[in-house]
Protein backbone atom coordinates (compact mmCIF):
# COMPACT_ATOMS: atom_id res chain seq x y z
CA UNK A 1 0.00 0.00 0.00
CA UNK A 2 0.98 3.27 -0.59
CA UNK A 3 0.77 6.69 1.56
CA UNK A 4 -2.61 8.20 1.19
CA UNK A 5 -4.28 4.91 -0.04
CA UNK A 6 -6.87 2.90 1.78
CA UNK A 7 -6.75 -0.57 3.39
CA UNK A 8 -7.78 -3.76 1.66
CA UNK A 9 -11.48 -3.96 2.63
CA UNK A 10 -13.26 -7.82 3.71
CA UNK A 11 -15.50 -6.77 1.00
CA UNK A 12 -12.27 -7.36 -1.01
CA UNK A 13 -10.09 -9.99 0.60
CA UNK A 14 -13.79 -11.94 -0.21
CA UNK A 15 -13.69 -10.87 -3.62
CA UNK A 16 -10.36 -12.53 -4.03
CA UNK A 17 -11.19 -15.73 -2.58
CA UNK A 18 -14.62 -15.74 -4.43
CA UNK A 19 -12.35 -15.19 -7.61
CA UNK A 20 -9.97 -17.95 -6.79
CA UNK A 21 -12.42 -20.51 -6.01
CA UNK A 22 -14.38 -19.97 -8.91
CA UNK A 23 -10.96 -20.21 -11.27
CA UNK A 24 -10.37 -23.41 -9.26
CA UNK A 25 -13.80 -25.04 -9.95
CA UNK A 26 -13.18 -23.99 -13.38
CA UNK A 27 -9.50 -25.72 -13.80
CA UNK A 28 -11.05 -28.84 -11.87
CA UNK A 29 -14.07 -29.76 -12.37
CA UNK A 30 -15.06 -27.93 -15.48
CA UNK A 31 -17.67 -29.92 -16.86
CA UNK A 32 -19.77 -29.90 -14.17
CA UNK A 33 -19.55 -26.02 -13.64
CA UNK A 34 -20.48 -25.41 -17.22
CA UNK A 35 -23.79 -27.90 -16.75
CA UNK A 36 -24.97 -26.51 -13.03
CA UNK A 37 -24.43 -22.72 -14.80
CA UNK A 38 -26.17 -23.84 -18.09
CA UNK A 39 -27.67 -26.72 -18.01
CA UNK A 40 -26.23 -27.87 -20.83
CA UNK A 41 -23.63 -30.79 -21.29
CA UNK A 42 -20.50 -29.45 -21.97
CA UNK A 43 -18.08 -30.29 -25.33
CA UNK A 44 -14.70 -31.13 -24.68
CA UNK A 45 -13.18 -27.84 -26.50
CA UNK A 46 -15.64 -26.11 -24.30
CA UNK A 47 -14.17 -27.60 -20.94
CA UNK A 48 -10.75 -27.08 -21.98
CA UNK A 49 -12.15 -23.08 -22.71
CA UNK A 50 -13.00 -23.35 -19.25
CA UNK A 51 -10.03 -24.66 -17.85
CA UNK A 52 -7.88 -22.06 -19.70
CA UNK A 53 -10.76 -19.44 -18.24
CA UNK A 54 -9.92 -20.59 -14.42
CA UNK A 55 -6.47 -20.04 -15.12
CA UNK A 56 -6.76 -16.41 -16.22
CA UNK A 57 -9.17 -16.26 -12.40
CA UNK A 58 -6.20 -18.03 -10.50
CA UNK A 59 -3.88 -15.54 -11.71
CA UNK A 60 -5.80 -12.47 -11.51
CA UNK A 61 -6.85 -13.45 -7.86
CA UNK A 62 -3.14 -13.93 -7.12
CA UNK A 63 -2.14 -10.51 -8.62
CA UNK A 64 -4.91 -8.73 -6.82
CA UNK A 65 -3.75 -10.65 -3.40
CA UNK A 66 -0.32 -9.80 -3.57
CA UNK A 67 -1.24 -6.39 -4.85
CA UNK A 68 -4.38 -4.85 -3.19
CA UNK A 69 -4.04 -1.33 -4.83
CA UNK A 70 -7.28 0.22 -5.62
CA UNK A 71 -5.75 0.72 -9.25
CA UNK A 72 -4.77 -2.89 -9.55
CA UNK A 73 -8.19 -4.36 -8.53
CA UNK A 74 -9.98 -1.51 -10.87
CA UNK A 75 -7.83 -2.66 -13.79
CA UNK A 76 -8.93 -6.01 -13.14
CA UNK A 77 -12.23 -5.00 -13.10
CA UNK A 78 -11.84 -3.31 -16.72
CA UNK A 79 -10.17 -6.96 -17.80
CA UNK A 80 -13.63 -8.72 -16.66
CA UNK A 81 -15.64 -5.51 -18.44
CA UNK A 82 -13.63 -6.26 -21.61
CA UNK A 83 -14.12 -10.48 -21.53
CA UNK A 84 -17.98 -9.49 -20.36
CA UNK A 85 -18.35 -7.47 -23.32
CA UNK A 86 -16.73 -10.22 -25.78
CA UNK A 87 -18.93 -12.79 -24.73
CA UNK A 88 -21.68 -10.87 -25.29
CA UNK A 89 -20.70 -10.59 -29.02
CA UNK A 90 -20.04 -14.28 -29.22
CA UNK A 91 -23.70 -14.72 -28.00
CA UNK A 92 -24.77 -12.71 -30.81
CA UNK A 93 -23.15 -14.47 -33.36
CA UNK A 94 -22.73 -17.86 -31.93
CA UNK A 95 -26.37 -20.00 -31.67
CA UNK A 96 -24.96 -23.32 -30.25
CA UNK A 97 -22.39 -21.01 -27.62
CA UNK A 98 -25.07 -19.00 -26.49
CA UNK A 99 -26.45 -19.50 -23.11
CA UNK A 100 -22.89 -20.30 -22.07
CA UNK A 101 -21.77 -16.66 -23.72
CA UNK A 102 -24.49 -15.11 -21.66
CA UNK A 103 -23.74 -17.07 -18.67
CA UNK A 104 -20.54 -16.23 -18.59
CA UNK A 105 -20.87 -12.67 -19.39
CA UNK A 106 -23.14 -12.27 -16.62
CA UNK A 107 -20.51 -13.58 -14.29
CA UNK A 108 -17.89 -11.63 -15.62
CA UNK A 109 -20.00 -8.38 -15.24
CA UNK A 110 -20.64 -9.04 -11.80
CA UNK A 111 -16.59 -9.54 -11.05
CA UNK A 112 -16.40 -6.23 -12.96
CA UNK A 113 -18.62 -4.60 -10.68
CA UNK A 114 -17.18 -6.09 -7.81
CA UNK A 115 -13.73 -5.11 -8.88
CA UNK A 116 -15.08 -1.76 -9.39
CA UNK A 117 -16.80 -1.35 -6.10
CA UNK A 118 -13.32 -3.24 -3.75
CA UNK A 119 -11.09 -0.40 -5.71
CA UNK A 120 -13.40 2.47 -5.17
CA UNK A 121 -12.48 3.48 -9.05
CA UNK A 122 -15.10 4.61 -11.18
CA UNK A 123 -14.97 2.72 -14.56
CA UNK A 124 -13.05 4.66 -17.47
CA UNK A 125 -11.33 4.27 -20.86
CA UNK A 126 -10.09 0.18 -20.64
CA UNK A 127 -6.59 1.58 -21.46
CA UNK A 128 -5.57 5.00 -19.74
CA UNK A 129 -2.35 5.44 -17.58
CA UNK A 130 -4.64 7.03 -14.86
CA UNK A 131 -7.22 5.08 -12.61
CA UNK A 132 -9.63 7.64 -10.98
CA UNK A 133 -9.68 6.30 -7.59
CA UNK A 134 -11.15 7.68 -4.88
CA UNK A 135 -9.23 7.64 -1.44
CA UNK A 136 -10.32 7.86 2.21
CA UNK A 137 -9.68 12.02 1.77
CA UNK A 138 -11.92 11.93 -1.27
CA UNK A 139 -11.35 12.26 -5.05
CA UNK A 140 -7.57 12.00 -6.23
CA UNK A 141 -8.59 15.59 -8.27
CA UNK A 142 -11.18 13.95 -10.32
CA UNK A 143 -14.76 14.63 -10.41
Amino acid sequence: MTAGTPPVTATARGFQKLRATYGAALVLVPGPVIWLATGQRPSRRACRVAQVLGIRHLIQAALTAAAPEPAVLAIGGQVDAVHAASMLLLAAVSRAGRRAALTDALTEAAFAAAGFSASGCRPGPVISRTVSCQSAQGPEGHS
